[in-house]
């Protein structure tokens, strides 16, 4: 039955963050719903949805779970197991949410980018499609009001009373930039408990609250690459990937030989084993001819950029953009790169084949002073200049121009 303040459904990965989330919302005085993603990551299988009683007390097959231990990243089972007796501490309904089939599409979509030649960023469309995307679907399915998580973000409210998305009070965590893809419906149902906090916070507060996970390791790799070998996945999803290509400077010259453009990213420095006597970079790369473009520090340099699927948090026609004006915005095209002084217009949307989210929209940033290692397939994300904290929108990086 809900409380007066309604019932959230908690996205627990079973980490200390998702769990201080639950146990500050529970006792805030919601109607916790605990609920863990089963992505289907290497070393596991799980078959159906299963709810906390019965995933607790049912062995398996009836149970729907076949699992092999090992895998320690973020989604495994072993993250499964915390997240359960996090939710048994509290006292609180627990369900696995079987989304192997959804979860299919991010490896996908993964594996596409590679093969295109873009640096693709994963937990940012994890967020748009699954746990802000299919995990709202299935809160309203069991009549959850909102659904929350242990994001370092926040959910505020402008002069009109609507929600929107603001930057967590910890700067070394802030995580905002991966929960842009949020729509500005699903903003309204959002709650984000711990982005008033900072990280040693959260820990105090777990280890009051008896959590087992209080002193638990963040997880650092994609939970579908558990041994942090990509290029590796890529390779034995399409075996045509590994082969020879050739590194060449600017001008064209040959350097050297690689196994594949999809073994390094814009801005990589170490694994090319070239020795030219001085620091070099990967600054291009060319799929069709899977050649390697490197070269000094100084072509890494980034003047402005073209950002498709556009996500808009705010009314676009306050921001003063509607006849092509510039604003001045602060501009963020990577998760640990700080936010850089830029100005944005609306640009037409010249895509031609449907984008991954099947969203429109496009606009130019340019940066006040040229930037490093801008990526085509990363996030862009736009804070308010005049107030930081507030996230304007964002999209994905379309293409690059050299300063």
């Amino acid at each position: 039955m809900k409380t007066a303040k309604g019932k959230v459904l908690v996205a627990m990965s079973g980490g200390v963050d998702s769990s201080v989330a639950a146990a500050l919302l529970q006792q805030a005085g919601y109607d916790v719903v605990g609920c863990f993603m089963r992505l289907g990551s290497p070393g596991e299988t799980i078959d159906e949805m299963v709810p906390y009683e019965q995933a607790a007390t049912c062995p398996a097959p009836q149970g729907g779970r076949t699992v092999r231990i090992g895998h320690q990243g973020c989604c495994s089972i072993n993250d499964a197991a915390d997240a359960r007796a996090v939710a048994a501490q509290l006292g609180v309904g627990f369900y696995v949410c079987n989304f192997k089939k959804d979860f299919g599409r991010i490896i996908e979509y993964f594996a596409d980018e590679y093969a295109a030649g873009r640096t693709p960023n994963p937990c940012v469309r994890c967020n748009d499609w699954l746990k802000f995307g299919k995990l709202h679907d299935y809160a309203r399915q069991i009549g959850a009001d909102f659904v929350a998580s242990g994001h370092y973000a926040r959910i505020g409210r402008d002069e009109q009373g609507r929600a929107t998305l603001l930057r967590g009070i910890d700067d070394d965590k802030d995580q905002s930039y991966v929960l842009f893809g949020a729509s500005r419906e699903r903003l309204e149902h959002m709650m984000l408990p711990i982005g008033e906090m900072r990280k040693p916070e959260v820990r105090e507060l777990a280890k009051s609250f008896g959590l087992p996970v209080f002193d638990k390791p963040d997880s650092q790799e994609i939970c579908f690459v558990p041994d942090n070998d990509y290029a590796g996945m890529l390779e034995r999803r399409d075996g045509s990937l590994r082969r020879e290509g050739s590194f060449v400077d600017s001008d064209g010259r040959p350097l050297g030989t690689h196994q594949g453009h999809h073994r390094f990213t814009i801005g990589q420095r170490r694994g090319l084993n070239l020795a030219l006597g001085y620091p070099i970079y990967v600054v291009r790369k060319d799929p069709k001819s899977n050649t390697v473009v490197v070269g000094p520090k100084e072509l890494l340099a980034c003047a402005s950029c073209i950002v498709n699927e556009a996500n808009w948090l705010v009314d676009v026609a306050d921001l003063g953009m509607a006849n092509g004006e510039w604003m001045p915005v602060l501009a963020k095209y990577r998760y640990n790169t700080p936010e850089a002084p830029a100005r944005v217009r609306l640009v037409p949307d010249d895509t031609n084949d449907p984008t991954p989210s099947g969203r429109v929209g496009a606009f130019e940033v340019i940066f006040d002073q040229p930037q490093e290692a801008v990526a085509a397939g990363q996030a862009l994300v736009l804070f308010d200049r005049r107030r930081p904290e507030l996230v304007l929108g964002g999209g994905w990086i379309a293409r690059v121009q050299p300063s």
